[in-house]
């Protein structure tokens, strides 16, 4: 009966390493949330240079045109980038060329499909990583993942791209 545990405890143990291996070295997201994003993940472009930056005693000053903040949801899907809390700071892309792989979006969510959409001309506001951008018959398209999933959200337009984080403030 002994060796019933000890196989039991052994094949978890494997279990366990080989799904750690899946999941951190593969190119994986971590599922549910655990809060430790893939290290395959790409930086964000540089969109604030140091001259852009004032640090004085009692504030500091970003020289960024036309910036909005954002705050985001629990989902936990962007951890441990951000979540509920965090404070964004996001411009509104003037073309294709300014998102790259890497770049953190929020875009509108479903848009193509439901029939919200149709009726209001909005879908659901997802904020994730770029990691794809290509080009298809229809034009560019942007393939995002948040940082926590397993799974893209699929092709992406520019159209339905509001914003880009810039920023992230805790």
């Amino acid at each position: 009966m002994k060796g019933w545990y000890v196989l039991a405890f052994l094949f978890g143990f494997v279990s366990c390493a080989f799904l750690f291996y899946i999941f951190f070295y593969s190119g994986f997201g971590v599922p549910f949330g655990t809060g430790l994003a893939s290290l395959n993940e790409v930086a964000p472009s540089d969109w604030i240079s140091e001259d852009d930056i004032i640090v004085l005693e009692d504030r500091i000053i970003l020289r960024v045109v036309n910036a909005t903040l954002s705050d985001y949801a629990t989902s936990g899907s962007m951890r441990p980038l951000f979540d509920f809390g965090a404070n964004g700071i996001r411009i509104v892309p003037e073309s294709e060329d300014d998102i790259n792989v890497g770049d953190i979006v929020s875009f509108r969510f479903g848009s193509q499909l439901d029939s919200f959409r149709h009726q209001t001309g909005r879908g659901e506001l997802v904020v994730h990583r770029v990691v794809d951008k290509g080009v298809d018959g229809e034009g560019v398209y942007f393939v995002t993942k948040g940082d926590n999933g397993l799974v893209d959200d699929g092709k992406i337009r520019f159209e339905d791209i509001e914003y880009v984080t810039i920023g992230v403030i805790w």
